[in-house]
């Protein structure tokens, strides 16, 4: 047994000083784990934030005054006020990407309900906020006029019922927050994937793997040493980007527990890293292996449940997912991260991965012996 130990252990190390002499994929796990999850955060921006926006208020009234001091941070800029003589060049100079003109009387045709109409100049080449913002108008002046209905109602006031919406684990609803621990999740996938995969698919082409088999060393002991090397690897990097770009480069709160966090993550790693040599063992060489990393990797992050939720995919998709660790690895990883679950929530999700883990690794040790024997 103590054997057994130092020729994992060394067969290990051997991994990792192999892959630090492998540039490229330095600069893909590099990559992957820092500038990958921030471009994917940052490059498709929120619904719409810091909007430049002016008011040509031709009415002077109050409830154009309390209209414009409605549109403020984050969704769009203070406004500026402006003549409608300047509508046209300041938009052509690009200056403002929205402009509300409130008409004459318009504060009285309301009062009067004769549905006034209040022009929208909208810059249709900025396309990320216009059509957006052209809808934030919209509720924002509704909402105001509704408001100013209201209290300068008279008699008897008529009550109705309505729904207050108050979101829980992501109160501004902030779009990058989900991008980012995707993207997470997604690399922490891939990256195993990639590394224990092109681990045997190198020992393979250098001739190294034969040499392996005529020493006493045992094809479970390799396949181990894979495993655990690799898993290191990508748990460290894990935890860095975590900590050091998830929540300290993006902002994002972690609710719950990073070490709670980081076990989920190496019960994961456990199965990806035998779901990847189970495909390394059908290739026989990168190229080989880079299509089945796609045939079986895309699927896996699309239906996970990262992006869509399950529960509006058909019954036999969920069915099947139920097989592919990346299903389980988003459940946990969201509830730690953005819900606080502690243990108690997520050991079943937890004892589920372990088991797939343990069943992925007995059949990828089955199908390596046969691929060394032949």
């Amino acid at each position: 047994m103590k054997e057994s130990f130092r020729h994992i252990f060394s067969l290990g190390c051997k991994e990792l000083a192999g892959l630090f002499r492998d540039p490229l994929l330095v600069v893909l796990i590099i990559y992957s784990f820092s500038l990958n999850i921030y471009i994917g955060a940052k490059s498709a921006p929120e619904a719409i934030s810091d909007a430049a926006i002016a008011i040509v208020d031709e009415d002077g009234s109050p409830l154009s005054k309390r209209i414009s001091d409605a549109f403020i941070p984050p969704l769009f800029l203070k406004p500026d006020m402006i003549s409608r003589a300047d509508i046209d060049r300041l938009m052509d100079e690009g200056r403002y990407t929205f402009v509300v003109v409130f008409p004459p009387s318009f504060q009285e045709k309301v009062m009067a309900n004769d549905n006034p109409e209040v022009q929208v100049n909208v810059d249709a080449t900025r396309m990320s906020q216009a059509f957006t913002g052209n809808g934030y108008i919209q509720q924002i002046i509704n909402r105001e006029v509704k408001s100013f209905l209201g209290e300068k109602s008279q008699g008897k006031p008529i009550y109705s019922a309505g729904a207050i919406i108050r979101n829980r684990f992501n109160p501004n609803l902030t779009k990058s927050w989900g991008r980012a621990a995707n993207g997470l999740i997604n690399n922490i996938t891939m990256i195993a994937l990639i590394l224990t995969g092109a681990a045997l698919i190198r020992e393979r082409e250098r001739g190294t793997l034969e040499h392996l088999l005529v020493t006493p060393v045992k094809p479970v002991e390799i396949m181990i040493s894979k495993v655990w090397s690799m898993s290191l690897l990508v748990l460290v990097v894990t935890g860095f980007s975590l900590i050091m770009i998830v929540h300290k480069l993006l902002g994002i709160p972690i609710a719950g527990s990073f070490w709670l966090f980081m076990l989920g993550v190496l019960i994961n790693l456990f199965t990806v890293t035998s779901l990847g040599i189970f495909l390394a063992c059908f290739a026989r060489d990168m190229p080989q292996l880079g299509i089945l990393l796609i045939l079986v990797l895309m699927p896996m992050q699309i239906l996970s449940g990262g992006t869509t939720s399950q529960a509006n995919m058909p019954a036999f998709i969920q069915f099947v997912m139920r097989f592919a660790p990346t299903t389980y690895f988003v459940e946990f990883s969201k509830a730690i991260l953005f819900r606080g679950a502690i243990f108690s929530l997520v050991w079943k999700i937890f004892l589920q991965m372990l088991i797939l883990g343990g069943v992925y690794f007995f059949i990828a040790l089955r199908r390596f012996r046969k691929s060394v024997a032949s």
